[in-house]
């Protein structure tokens, strides 16, 4: 991550604690069902900073980030990003102390899901099923799970506590519970007892869907509000971020499952919600790549395109840079390898889906039809920091900054081929209002000529899918 020193130092201290005793099972559940998502470096960077606590303890030792580079042989800028992805999945949370003269962090790990609480998340579950595939996914669950017996044939006889023990004579107990007895049965201030705590789970903020228009367009007499409590809340912020659900179609979902009590039942939520997905996108299910710009960030919802601008805004607003990238590849599903710098920058980043529409045509255009994952993630760093949201605000500062991305795009051709070799001059998508009338030389003319029949093909194949889903 581009400017990753602003965050982090090798010459930062820290200090690793737990909130709660980490088992060997967690081990399994993290390498099996984790892995998978965050990828080899930030399990391989949990392992570490998890064998840096003794055993059945809750805090480490103080030291500093040079440390962690040496054992992990990673620059800091890889740890930094790798502490971000564990931090969005929720098995990291980190805290700085800016008072003293060296910035001090506190990294505490949390505990896994349990394989109940992962198979039945509804986010991360879909997410592992893409990742491994049916089969594996089977395997993983059956891996994680037993066989029940049929307690209806049993009967209990358990004693209960009243049965077994009795409580003694006064004159057999402590003569009077005095100051110094009091003190001895609480913890002294600044201890607390070692033990497992209540997972806290991956965060997904609300942004992600527009509550107010979801309960504006709600009927009361159908669904009352007191039925959408905070666990239905979340699942469905948690669906829409999964499914790309918006407030309207939502409604719909709620409606449909809600009881003769007033009561919504989580699961029947899900399945509503996975067949409505179903129903409009056939029986795949979604990658994080999927998502699309949410309504809250469109400009231009409700307002017809009077310029080739404004409807290339609206497309990149409604459609998925999966979608994105299989049109630009005339109908060809996307390659793992792009699909997984476009989730890494949107896990990463947490840049919103259209915004990602708009580096990736970008990019495209850049780089010769090619996604550079280091010129991709340089961009998308910028923008993060920048706070970019919308697909608007990312093509100003595209227009604004365009000299600083070409120079940071020949910096990445030099070190590829040497400094003595000729840099070619791109050409720019036409929202950025470039000046094309720089005379090139006859020998690069011919590579601009194919650089601008590129862009007219990918103008052609974006307008083909407006046409396609507007008849």
């Amino acid at each position: 991550m581009e400017h990753h020193w602003k965050e982090l130092i090798p010459v930062d201290r820290y200090v690793v604690r737990s909130n709660s005793i980490l088992h060997d099972f967690d081990r399994k559940v993290l390498t099996l069902l984790y892995q998978p998502l965050i990828g080899c470096r930030a399990y391989s960077l949990y392992m570490t900073l998890w064998s840096e606590l003794e055993q059945h303890r809750l805090w480490g030792e103080e030291t500093t980030h040079h440390s962690l580079m040496a054992i992990m042989q990673c620059s800091l800028k890889e740890i930094y990003q790798e502490r971000l992805k564990l931090e969005g999945i929720g098995l990291l949370k980190t805290y700085v102390n800016h008072e003293q003269d060296e910035r001090m962090f506190i990294y505490e790990l949390q505990a896994p899901l349990t394989p109940e609480q992962f198979f039945t998340d509804g986010v991360l579950n879909i997410f592992l099923y893409n990742r491994v595939g049916k089969s594996k996914f089977n395997k993983l669950k059956q891996f994680f799970s037993t066989s029940t017996v049929d307690m209806s044939k049993f009967s209990p006889i358990t004693r209960s506590f009243n049965e077994i023990f009795y409580s003694v004579h006064p004159e057999q107990m402590v003569a009077a519970v005095n100051d110094e007895t009091k003190e001895d049965l609480t913890l002294a201030d600044g201890y607390e007892y070692v033990g497992r705590k209540e997972k806290n789970e991956y965060d997904i903020t609300d942004d992600v869907f527009d509550f107010d228009l979801f309960f504006a367009g709600l009927s009361a007499n159908m669904v009352p509000k007191r039925a959408i409590n905070a666990k239905v809340k979340d699942a469905i912020k948690k669906l829409a971020f999964l499914y790309g659900i918006g407030p309207l179609e939502m409604q719909k979902i709620v409606i449909s499952v809600i009881d003769p009590y007033e009561h919504i039942d989580i699961d029947a939520l899900r399945k509503a919600a996975r067949e409505w997905y179903q129903f409009e996108h056939g029986e795949s299910l979604p990658h994080l790549s999927t998502r699309v710009q949410p309504l809250p960030y469109r400009t231009m919802t409700d307002v017809e395109p009077k310029t080739k601008e404004e409807q290339l805004i609206k497309q990149l607003e409604t459609i998925s840079p999966r979608q994105l990238l299989m049109d630009i590849s005339g109908g060809a599903e996307p390659s793992l390898s792009d699909l997984q710098i476009i989730e890494d920058v949107m896990f990463r980043q947490k840049l919103l889906p259209g915004v990602v529409n708009v580096l990736i045509y970008y990019v495209m255009l850049r780089t010769d039809m090619k996604l550079s994952k280091a010129y991709v993630e340089k961009i998308a760093s910028h923008w993060a920091r920048k706070k970019i949201r919308t697909v608007k605000e990312a093509m100003e500062l595209a227009k604004r900054e365009a000299r600083e991305y070409q120079k940071w795009a020949s910096e990445k051709e030099k070190a590829q081929k040497g400094s003595k070799k000729i840099i070619r001059k791109e050409l720019l998508p036409d929202w950025l209002n470039m000046d094309y009338s720089q005379k090139e030389s006859e020998s690069k003319e011919e590579e601009v000529h194919d650089l601008e029949a590129k862009r007219r093909e990918l103008e052609e194949k974006l307008k083909k899918y407006r046409d396609d889903h507007n008849e």
